[in-house]
């Protein structure tokens, strides 16, 4: 079974799906893998180190396209390329399925059967496979240290000859993997940490890393199945923004982290709201990519509203591109070795499994995932 991994052409995008570990445990599987010349430069990985693990190196994308069984990346594939894949092909990468309708339906009507990785249930099971999990905590990571870089004050309190300094007050909104990943990077280098999301359930969470869990009275709220929080009401929305506020006000650095999957990112601190904030205060905003959750935040550039900073850089976990390429990769090979056949030394898409039944959008000619097509029917 011929599995082809492919370079990545996104402007930006430092980050490669496969690192020669993995290549070495997927050729000891039985695959013949074959990689696009040139995929791991921008991580320091030659060409010579796949081959050294029993790789292919192939210079024809389209060759790759035309003979792969199975097609490896980390974004989404170019909509050109998809008509140039083998019917029957199965493509595994991230796919962002609800915002690329035109995609999706050039992979059904070209017969692949496309995995999007973000559809990935959060089992026990899956968690080695979990990419939004294993890159937002990166993210999470990075967003600190974006926000330190412009300020104007350092986190941590010191004692000085000169005096005693004060230490740096962090506020973190939303308390996921990558929230948590802030609140615990924070902490570490010396901040007083607070944090506040609609789940009252992630307290002890909070609580556990040193920081403090800002109470705000929403009534009643609560998370999905597969741990997200619930979307708000109206009302709910302005009580937590009051609350927010005043937390903002007090905070030098403010990390937004909410993010709904499949829709826009909801808007949690707006004009006023800023307008409250200490000048050379900093807010960095992680959910830029998908509409961003602070009002004037402008994707990749760093905005200056009234002395207060808003970093909007996108593809955060590419910023530490080595790390995330090694945790991708290793979801990426944990998710083919959990399907894949020993003894006939295949991958196999099992149907019935839940994992599979989440993630595989399409499927000879037809969509698959039911949660997608009932999704879209709304």
């Amino acid at each position: 079974m011929k599995i082809a991994v492919f370079k990545e052409t996104q402007p930006g995008e430092t980050r490669v799906p496969l690192v020669p570990a993995t290549a070495e445990k997927l050729v000891q599987l039985g695959a013949d893998l074959v990689v696009e010349s040139g995929t791991g430069v921008s991580c320091r990985f030659s060409d010579e180190q796949y081959q050294a693990v029993g790789a292919r190196v192939e210079a024809s994308r389209e060759t790759l396209l035309a003979e792969a069984d199975i097609i490896l990346r980390l974004r989404k594939p170019p909509l050109e390329e998809v008509a140039k894949m083998r019917s029957g092909a199965i493509h595994i990468s991230y796919l962002d399925p609800f915002n690329e309708v035109e995609l999706v339906e050039a992979l059904q009507d070209a017969g692949i059967s496309a995995v999007s990785l973000e559809m990935i249930p959060r089992s026990t099971i899956a968690q080695k496979m979990d990419v939004l999990s294993s890159q937002a905590n990166l993210a999470g990571y990075v967003s600190v240290l974006l926000g330190i870089a412009e300020m104007q004050k350092i986190l941590p309190m010191m004692t000085t000859p000169a005096g005693t300094i004060k230490p740096a007050k962090v506020f973190i909104i939303g308390v996921g993997v990558a929230g948590l990943q802030a609140i615990a990077t924070a902490k570490r280098l010396g901040a007083r940490v607070e944090a506040f999301d609609t789940r009252p359930v992630v307290e002890e969470q909070v609580k556990s890393l040193g920081a403090k869990f800002v109470k705000i009275d929403l009534g009643e709220t609560g998370q999905t199945k597969d741990g997200y929080a619930t979307q708000l009401t109206a009302e709910q929305v302005q009580l937590q923004k009051e609350g927010m506020a005043k937390a903002c006000a007090q905070a030098d650095l403010v990390i937004t982290t909410a993010q709904l999957f499949g829709r826009k990112a909801p808007l949690l601190i707006d004009q006023a709201m800023i307008e409250r904030m200490q000048p050379g205060s900093v807010i960095v905003d992680m959910a830029v990519e998908t509409g961003g959750n602070v009002e004037g935040s402008k994707l990749d550039e760093v905005v200056d509203k009234g002395g207060v900073k808003i970093i909007g850089l996108g593809n955060l976990p590419g910023k530490v591109a080595l790390t995330a390429s090694e945790m991708y990769s290793a979801n990426l090979g944990n998710f083919i070795t959990h399907f894949w056949d020993k003894d006939a030394k295949e991958f196999k898409l099992n149907l019935d499994d839940d994992i599979i039944k989440g993630a595989l959008i399409t499927h000879q000619g037809a969509l698959f995932s039911e949660m997608y097509k009932n999704i879209m029917k709304k």
